[in-house]
C-alpha cells in the first residue's frame, strides 16, 4: 500500500532513491535575485536525489548553473541537465533535472525532447535516462524520467497525448522499460482517464493537495507496474510552509507549487529480490 510521508526526509536514506518534481514558478532572474528564496530552493533540492524542475523562464543561460552553485554551497555535489526553450508563445520555458552526483549518474546521450505529433503539447516533455550509483554497479536501477508541464487550458488534450508519449518511451530502448512521467500535470487522479489506458499505470500522489495554497492536486509521478517494481510505496508532498516555517506570502515567493516526491529501490527489482537482506546500497 502506498504510504504518504509528511513533508520530506530529514536525510536521504541509504536504501532508497528519492525522486521529486517541483514547478518553481517563473524561475528566472527575479527569483534568483531573492537570496532568502534561493536558500529555501537549495534546501529543497538537497533533500532529494533527483529533482525534475518545470517553468525555468529566463533569457539568461546562467540561471540554472547559478542555482546549482547555490545548492552546492554547503559542499553538496549536484549537477544538472537542461532542455531547450519550448512553447508556442513568446513566453518560453525550459525543463531541467538537478541530481546528486554522489548517488546518481546520467546518460547524457539520452537527453531529448519527446515527439509532438499534431503539435498536441504546448511544451513537449523532456526525457533523460538515469542510473543509480550502487555497489555492485551491475545491480543499478536504470530509468527514464520524463518531465512535463501541461498547458492548463488544454489539459484533456495534453493528457491524451501524454498517454502516447509514455508508451512510446517504454518502447524507445529494448533494454529500458522503466518510465517515470513527472511534473505539473494541472490535473489530479480523477482526471487521469487517458493515462489509465496504459497497462499497469499508477501514480504516487493521491488524496492531498500539491499547490502552495493547498487547494489543488496538480503535481505527480506516474509509472507502470510491473516494469517499475522498484517503487517502494512511499511518497510525499513537501509543504513549504510547514517544512521551513514560512508564512504563506513568503512560501508563494518561492513557488505556487509544493514539491512532490516518491521513493524507489536503488537496485533493479529483480536484483533487489535476489539479494534481499544483503547490503547493496546507494553510494
Amino acid at each position: 500500500m502506498a504510504a504518504q510521508q509528511p513533508g520530506g526526509p530529514v536525510v536521504k536514506p541509504w536504501d532508497a532513491v528519492l525522486i521529486a518534481s517541483f514547478n518553481i514558478q517563473v524561475f528566472g532572474e527575479s527569483k534568483m535575485a531573492k537570496q532568502h528564496v534561493v536558500e529555501v530552493l537549495a534546501r529543497v533540492v538537497r533533500k532529494f536525489d533527483i529533482v525534475a524542475i518545470q517553468e525555468v523562464r529566463a533569457k539568461s543561460d546562467e540561471i540554472v548553473p547559478s542555482f546549482v552553485r547555490a545548492v552546492n554551497a554547503d559542499g553538496s555535489r549536484y549537477h544538472y541537465v537542461i532542455g531547450p526553450r519550448e512553447g508556442r508563445t513568446v513566453s518560453k520555458e525550459q525543463y531541467t533535472f538537478v541530481y546528486d552526483t554522489n548517488r546518481i549518474e546520467v546518460d547524457a546521450s539520452s537527453l531529448g525532447v519527446c515527439p509532438n505529433p499534431g503539435n498536441a503539447l504546448h511544451r513537449p516533455p523532456m526525457h533523460v535516462r538515469f542510473r543509480t550509483r550502487v555497489t555492485p554497479a551491475d545491480q543499478a536501477f536504470t530509468f527514464w524520467l520524463v518531465d512535463i508541464h501541461t498547458d492548463p487550458d488544454e489539459v484533456p488534450q495534453e493528457l491524451n497525448a501524454l498517454s502516447g508519449v509514455f508508451q512510446s518511451m517504454q518502447a524507445l530502448r529494448p533494454d529500458e522499460d522503466d518510465v517515470i512521467l513527472l511534473g505539473d500535470l494541472n490535473a489530479g487522479p480523477p482526471e487521469f482517464s487517458p493515462l489509465r489506458r496504459i497497462p499497469g499505470v499508477g501514480w504516487a500522489v493521491s488524496g492531498v493537495t500539491t499547490n502552495t495554497r493547498r487547494s489543488k492536486t496538480y503535481d505527480n509521478l506516474v509509472f507502470a507496474s510491473p516494469a517499475t517494481a522498484e517503487y517502494l510505496g512511499m511518497w510525499g508532498v513537501l509543504d513549504l510552509q510547514n517544512t521551513f516555517g514560512l508564512p504563506l506570502d513568503t512560501a508563494l515567493e518561492v513557488s505556487d507549487h509544493n514539491p512532490v516526491w516518491a521513493a524507489f529501490h536503488p537496485c533493479e527489482a529483480r536484483q533487489a529480490a535476489a539479494m534481499a537482506g544483503q547490503p547493496a546500497a546507494v553510494r
